[in-house]
């Protein structure tokens, strides 16, 4: 693995890694911290052990990695997978998901878990997905740094996360969805008023935002909301990716934003 072409922005904080790029080389024994020349090297956290640089995770900390995540393209949550969720990895997740980014959650050490059964890998996969569930997006894989299972899967991964965050549709394209999705299902009415959305355009991409122009932003439930944004996902193959919902009222400014 070339590491000039898979550079990585990491940083071990309870199970946290922080991908700057869209590739990633993984180490074995330690965990690097590596933006331009900004090289600090973390020792490997033995089971059972405190690593002494992480013992008291500060807020100074959460902060670097708030910039961090600023600066990249891809977030990875490491999960330790002989540990499990922690509070930690959601605070950290949540930086990642406030600023829209394509996030991945990564259960590693899965060679160092005992007792696994034929179901186990999806028991795991069930209960992460609810810890993780306001990013219910980002997709889990189980992997191992140590004997490099999964690892390829995950670099594939890292990839098409990328470029569903990227991902730019034609204002053509988007509204005839629409048209397909308001006959499909109509919109919400109240006291015979009924919701009328003009139409949709993309207004940008980390994430994909898209813009609803309608004539009442009350009548725009969150439940039909929510519909819209996953006939969204379904149609243009987005399942990964955060994204972005901002409703205008014609005649009147920005009215709000969803970030799902």
């Amino acid at each position: 693995m070339n590491q000039d072409e898979h550079k990585i922005v990491v940083r071990r904080m309870a199970g946290l890694i922080a991908a700057a790029s869209v590739l990633i080389a993984v180490y074995v024994l330690r965990l690097i911290f590596l933006h331009k020349n900004d090289l600090a090297k973390i020792s490997y956290a033995k089971k059972g052990e405190i690593i002494k640089e992480l013992e008291k995770a500060s807020e100074d900390d959460l902060k670097r990695v708030g910039k961090t995540f600023a600066r990249s393209r891809v977030a990875l949550i490491l999960v330790d997978a002989t540990v499990g969720f922690t509070e930690q990895d959601s605070k950290v997740a949540g930086y990642a998901h406030d600023q829209g980014k394509a996030c991945i959650i990564v259960v590693n050490k899965w060679d160092a878990v005992e007792g696994k059964e034929t179901n186990t890998m999806e028991l795991q996969r069930r209960d992460y997905a609810e810890c993780f569930s306001f990013m219910g997006y980002a997709p889990i894989i189980f992997i191992s740094a140590q004997t490099g299972y999964n690892v390829n899967k995950l670099m594939q991964l890292i990839r098409d996360v990328d470029s569903q965050n990227g991902a730019r549709v034609p204002t053509g394209v988007l509204n005839e969805m629409l048209a397909r999705a308001t006959a499909r299902m109509q919109p919400p009415s109240d006291k015979g008023r009924r919701l009328k959305i003009f139409y949709l355009t993309q207004a940008s991409t980390r994430p994909p935002t898209f813009v609803a122009f309608v004539n009442s932003k009350q009548l725009f439930h969150f439940s039909y909301q929510r519909y819209l944004i996953n006939q969204i996902r379904e149609n243009f193959g987005l399942e990964h990716t955060p994204i972005r919902l901002v409703i205008r009222e014609r005649g009147s400014g920005e009215v709000g934003a969803k970030d799902v």
